[in-house]
């Protein structure tokens, strides 16, 4: 049993704590702390509950369900690293420390010399993202954001940064997202300055394609297309988190996506100059219906800004894509800042961001490089030495070899295989007007195939471009006049969606649908 005299200690340790200035821009961490502590002077620990701690500390309605909200877990967990990063600084010569060990609510009051409170509060890999307490939870005007006042720039070396380079840049976010600033303008910053000796050494060729897996922390990874991707670099700030989930859909990389960098963090990559495509790679894994988080749209919102401007304004990759499933964005017209570098910052609207790739490649000014995949499980090269990538982006069906030599095509073999079902394919583009090519030869029914079915009728769907109807009743044989002949659709003036995809479905009428080959070229110009 405690003494008045402990209890009196402990009471000045909380007021100390709470006037000390570290909750002034995260009051729900105050509220929760003054809740819990409460609750343990009253002798009440017992009452101290999810449920209690969102009803009566932080105004949720009653009908709250701690499974469909992550409030809770979500505060404590950042409530945790606060006490811990505050007793291992400022706070370090308390006699008396303060900490909610995990898995519990109920706070505990440390005695200097009792236990070592730092160790105790430790986590390496939070259960629950960190939500953002530096910037309000509410959406801002898409707007550029202006470049940052002159705050060193980040060594081009592996390094997570100390803890007062992350707060410095979490105020930073702060500030930049109030602002006002000039509209929004193309992507493209100057590159006349000259590259640092060391930035120099480190910066990709204009041939090469840099590809970093963010979260990763040490080696490579390669992916399905033999690509390598690097470990972690060139950032500062945000936490490598690496989660065991059951499956990514939408990829044939599902190991690139359960990693991420998630906090407020920025990149800061040397390039050569030039101008190049950017590729960001997302996948929410934490919120969703089906999610250890719950929850979904609108419980992960924030912003990215390329060279100081404004990029994605209030993404949601739930909104975006879905739960679990790999989102891909993509930007062209990118070029290095006057100080050689590719400036890209992640800043908090609705709990951290997150980023799982960053992909850079040589760009063409104005215009995409085109997208060219062929229904393989490896790229192929065609005979006027054109790269068709490995099929990807495909939702359903699957893949099939095909032996029947195909008539009327430039390049026979590109029709070699296929992929079959019931199909669509999500495919990420910039912004631009693109001209869709899809390739088809009806390799299985008609009088030229072993007899199967009688040809025209045999095989009948629709294909639909971002939702709107291109074919009714697509009969590969009867178009292309016959089997085993090659037959191309084009689909002019396509536009991305709102989420910067152009989605391809092919749902089937009769018998599965099957394609061979997609190109699409960007027509801008």
């Amino acid at each position: 049993m405690k003494s008045c005299g402990e209890f009196e200690r402990e009471r000045s340790e909380l007021d100390s704590l709470l006037k000390s200035g570290i909750f002034n821009r995260a009051p729900n961490l105050a509220l929760v702390l003054s809740y819990v502590c409460s609750k343990y002077f009253d002798h009440k620990a017992n009452e101290i509950k999810e449920y209690n701690i969102a009803v009566e500390a932080l105004d949720r309605p009653p009908e709250f369900d701690p499974r469909a909200d992550a409030i809770v877990r979500v505060e404590a967990h950042r409530l945790r690293k606060r006490l811990k990063d505050f007793y291992r600084a400022e706070g370090a010569d308390r006699t008396i420390q303060i900490e909610i060990p995990r898995g519990q609510y109920a706070p505990r009051f440390l005695i200097l010399g009792d236990a070592p409170a730092v160790s105790i509060v430790s986590e390496e890999i939070a259960p629950l993202p960190v939500a953002a307490d530096t910037l309000p939870a509410t959406p801002v005007p898409t707007q550029d954001i202006p470049a940052a006042p002159a705050i060193p720039a980040a060594p081009a070396i592996r390094t997570e940064g100390p803890r007062l380079l992350q707060r410095r840049w979490l105020v930073l976010a702060a500030v930049l997202l109030l602002c006002t600033a000039l509209p929004m303008v193309r992507l493209h910053g100057g590159h006349t300055a000259p590259l640092a000796s060391s930035l120099d050494r480190l910066a990709i060729k204009p041939s090469e394609t840099i590809r970093i897996a963010c979260g990763l922390e040490s080696g490579d990874y390669v992916d399905q297309s033999n690509n390598t991707w690097s470990s972690d670099t060139f950032f500062s700030g945000g936490t490598a988190i690496h989660e065991n989930v059951r499956s990514i859909r939408g990829t044939r990389d599902p190991g690139l996506y359960i990693r991420r960098r998630e906090g407020a963090f920025r990149y800061d990559i040397p390039l050569k100059p030039g101008v190049y495509e950017l590729r960001l790679h997302f996948a929410e894994t934490v919120y969703g219906p089906d999610s250890a988080g719950g929850g979904g749209e609108s419980s992960r919102v924030f912003a990215v800004a390329i060279n100081g401007h404004t990029a994605l304004s209030q993404f949601d990759i739930v909104a975006d894509r879905e739960a679990a499933a790999a989102d891909i964005r993509v930007f062209k017209d990118v070029s290095p800042s006057s100080d050689g570098q590719l400036h890209l910052q992640f800043m908090p609207l609705s709990n951290m961001p997150i980023v799982s790739g960053i992909e850079i490649s040589p760009g063409v000014p104005g215009r995409m490089r085109p997208i060219r995949m062929v229904a393989r499980d490896r790229g192929y090269t065609d005979k006027q030495g054109r790269y068709w990538e490995p099929d990807r982006y495909a939702i359903g069906g699957q893949l099939n070899v095909r032996n029947e030599v195909v008539a009327g095509a430039t390049d026979p073999d590109l029709y070699r295989s296929e992929r079959f079902g019931n199909l669509f394919y999500i495919v990420p583009v910039a912004e631009g007007r693109y001209r869709v090519r899809l390739y088809f030869a009806e390799t299985w029914f008609g009088p030229g195939n072993g007899g199967r079915g009688p040809g025209t009728g045999s095989r009948i769907f629709d294909i639909l471009c971002n939702g709107v109807a291109v074919r009714r009743d697509f009969d590969i044989y009867k178009e292309a006049r016959g089997s085993n002949r090659a037959l191309t659709l084009e689909i002019p003036n396509v536009t991305p969606n709102h989420q910067g995809k152009i989605v391809i479905s092919m749902p089937p009428s009769q018998n599965y649908t099957c394609i061979n080959a997609i190109e699409i070229l960007d027509e801008s110009r």
